[in-house]
């Protein structure tokens, strides 16, 4: 479903991903896993068209993203239409929740087929609700984001990327800003997605986080891919030493702290 080939990006003079391929296969779900300043979070805007990389190749479902190979074989840029068309088959799901404060949760997720895929109020409304039942947020379609809590407030905006019907759902750090005992909530409605097969790519620094839903775990350091393979092989027996400091690292800081239920 996804596919990346060699992908490189800089600002400026400081290079943030290095020639970084890999796939994520179709109803599969890939975790981004490094510390601040990886570059992971980088490669999921990228997935989005939010930055634009130097170099290389990516493919969602089997066609080029980004850009268009021209008839002479050059290949030409998308502009801003075509970016935002691509986007709308794209949902992304921030660490900060971005809904619209002035609206009631269940406009949130109806603005989307409403105004942007052009779905009459009744067909937009059904959808929002349908969602918002998926998310266990359905008794809270009237509030507004000020009177929910942070993990309602995430899986709003879960429920408001999946109404864009998307092929596939990148989440950017989405339990980080979350206090401990609010993350199983977020991790639950993930793991549903992740039941019904949606291809999914999520950012994290928090080993529990990928050993909770990930498929494959990509490891990113100083903008590479260090080691990559399943959850319980790479984590349980990391193969580079990158690896293995990051995970004493992770262990260190969180003893005597309890994991989130499963």
């Amino acid at each position: 479903m996804i596919s990346v080939r060699n992908l490189s990006k800089s600002f400026g003079a400081n290079a943030v991903l290095k020639d970084i391929s890999f796939d994520v296969a179709k109803g599969k779900t890939a975790v981004l896993l490094g510390k601040s300043g990886s570059g992971k979070s980088t490669m999921l805007r990228c997935l989005n068209l939010l930055e634009h990389w130097d170099s290389g190749h990516v493919e969602i479902a089997g066609a080029a993203l980004g850009r268009t190979k021209q008839s002479g074989g050059d290949w030409r840029r998308w502009n801003a239409r075509e970016e935002a068309e691509a986007r709308q088959r794209i949902g992304m799901v921030f660490q900060q929740f971005n809904l619209f404060p002035h609206m009631t949760v269940l406009q949130n997720v109806m603005c989307g087929p409403k105004r942007i895929l052009g779905k009459d109020e009744a067909a937009s409304k059904k959808i929002a609700l349908a969602l918002l039942d998926q998310v266990g947020l359905a008794e809270k379609q009237g509030a507004y984001p000020a009177f929910l809590s942070g993990g309602q407030q995430q899986r709003v905006a879960i429920a408001r990327a999946l109404a864009m019907e998307p092929t596939v759902l990148l989440l950017d750090e989405i339990t980080s800003a979350l206090d401990p005992e609010l993350v199983g909530e977020v991790l639950e409605v993930v793991r549903d997605l992740k039941r019904r097969g949606l291809t999914m790519v999520c950012v994290t620094h928090e080993i529990h986080f990928a050993e909770d839903v990930a498929d494959q775990v990509i490891f990113m350091e100083d903008g590479l891919v260090v080691e990559e393979g399943p959850p319980e092989s790479i984590l349980a027996n990391p193969g580079t030493e990158r690896l293995r400091k990051f995970l004493t690292r992770f262990h260190a800081q969180n003893r005597g702290g309890s994991r989130v239920a499963a």
